[in-house]
């Protein structure tokens, strides 16, 4: 038995999960008068970009991790370019709170509540993609079925 939920119910829960990250960086900024963890946010919104641009739909479950094609031309460079600007943005935004605490620029507080704001931010913004891309290849199998 398989559960069906709404999309707008996706779309409804989602925002309010991004709306709490975005709450947890701004309070971060605002309860102490530091505006630095707003570079967190930027970071944030701008790391699932690389991947989204540079992957490959048409091989998307056809390679395994480790397999490479005799000949070179596996196409996979581009999205192996893409994971890696994204882990790269990713690890950013992480560690960006942390440089800032360390050179004393916010407080332990601070750092923590935007951290864990910017990890919402990501992972709200990975699983919308994520809802409504299987939900639109379930949609285009069913289209194809009846076609």
């Amino acid at each position: 038995m398989q559960f069906k939920v709404s999309p707008l119910t996706k779309i409804i829960s989602l925002s309010g999960f991004l709306a709490l990250g975005f709450l947890l960086v701004i309070l971060s900024c605002a309860l102490f008068h530091n505006y630095y963890p707003l570079y967190d946010i930027l970071i944030f919104l701008l790391a699932p970009i690389p991947n989204s641009l540079f992957q490959n739909r048409s091989n998307y479950g056809s390679s395994s991790f480790m397999s490479d094609s005799l000949d070179g031309n596996s196409g996979q460079g581009a999205s192996d370019f893409g994971h890696f600007c994204t882990g790269m943005l990713v690890t950013s935004g992480i560690t960006l709170p942390l440089v800032f605490y360390h050179c004393q620029l916010i407080n332990s507080v601070s750092c923590a509540m935007s951290i864990s704001g910017g990890l919402i931010i990501y992972s709200s913004i990975v699983i919308f993609s994520w809802f409504f891309h299987s939900s639109w290849n379930e949609d285009d199998s069913n289209d194809a079925l009846f076609t």
